[in-house]
């Protein structure tokens, strides 16, 4: 359904008017919706006003930056070129502003140096389905920054932006599901290319409850600790007890762990017959779906640094 405040014929209403949604700009204009989205999230050309609920909204001058930029790409400019001139006629004889206080939906001018994205431009990349752009940011980041880091201060945050948006404007699971797919892609890279085991007990298991289905949290630590030359086996999501149970028998870990997302899943009873093997095998869950009544020998950990802390304890 179009947000837009449109006139008469379907048409975006008077320049006074709170502003215009993107449907009714893309209409405007002959210019595909995602069209729009990718030049917002490569070149800062987007929307720059709010209507009363709150909702990013394009105005006149944001019209005229748009209607520019079409007519030099038309002409045969580059887009980039198109983008910088066009900027020019967004307020003619007033410097071009990068703003809004919309975090979710804020100008997104071309990745900086080295293609680390914030996460507001990183949700409008996945928000618009571009895995490209979000892939070769994710995977920049790890480069640059760590798995924990990223993690904490990147990945984080942008599933906060994208679940906004999910409860704020209806946004479909599909964009959820394609950062979740770039990023398991990423961090399989990372643990594949870092993984060197020095420990003499290896590898580390890790796993999900049984029914558990999000299995992301995993594939994070086993690249955190590839960072750190530990080799983990992921078993995945809906990792049945009996065959974690004898995974352990056959490797004989020094550390298990076990996520849980959703409560229907945290149910604590099983961990207390998986297999007392010698030496004995650590066991760690990690998860918001725990219940209480976690066995002695289960620990709890609350964050990827704390989780990262125990199973290199196990390993001494």
């Amino acid at each position: 359904m179009d947000e837009g405040t449109q006139g008469a014929g379907g048409t975006p209403g008077a320049a006074d008017a709170p502003g215009y949604g993107i449907g009714a700009v893309a209409r405007r204009l002959g210019v595909p919706a995602p069209t729009l989205r990718t030049w917002n999230l490569r070149y800062g050309i987007g929307p720059s006003r709010r209507s009363p609920g709150g909702h990013r909204r394009y105005d006149a001058s944001d019209l005229r930056c748009l209607e520019e930029m079409n007519r030099l790409i038309h002409a045969g400019v580059a887009p980039a070129d198109a983008a910088r001139q066009a900027l020019r006629v967004r307020r003619p004889g007033a410097p071009v502003e990068a703003g809004g206080d919309d975090p979710a939906e804020p100008p997104a001018p071309a990745p900086p140096d080295g293609g680390i994205l914030s996460p507001a431009m990183l949700a409008r990349a996945a928000i618009a389905l571009d895995a490209r752009t979000v892939g070769d940011a994710v995977e920049a980041a790890l480069d640059r920054h760590g798995v924990v880091q990223t993690w904490e201060r990147l990945v984080l945050p942008t599933f906060d932006l994208i679940t906004r948006r999910q409860e704020d404007t209806g946004l479909g699971i599909e964009v959820e599901h394609l950062f979740s797919d770039r990023l398991m892609c990423a961090l399989n890279l990372t643990a594949g290319r870092l993984a060197l085991p020095v420990h003499p007990r290896l590898p580390v298991l890790l796993a999900c409850a049984e029914e558990e289905q999000h299995s992301l949290p995993a594939y994070v630590l086993a690249a955190a600790l590839a960072e750190r030359r530990v080799e983990a086996r992921v078993l995945g999501a809906r990792t049945p007890y009996s065959a974690l149970a004898e995974a352990m028998r056959r490797l004989g870990p020094a550390a298990v762990f076990v996520w849980s997302q959703q409560a229907e899943t945290g149910d604590p009873a099983p961990l207390g017959r998986l297999p007392r093997l010698r030496p004995a095998s650590r066991i760690l869950v990690g998860g918001p779906g725990w219940r209480e009544g976690l066995p002695p020998k289960a620990t709890l950990v609350t964050s990827l640094p704390a989780a990262i802390s125990a199973v290199m304890s196990a390993l001494r």
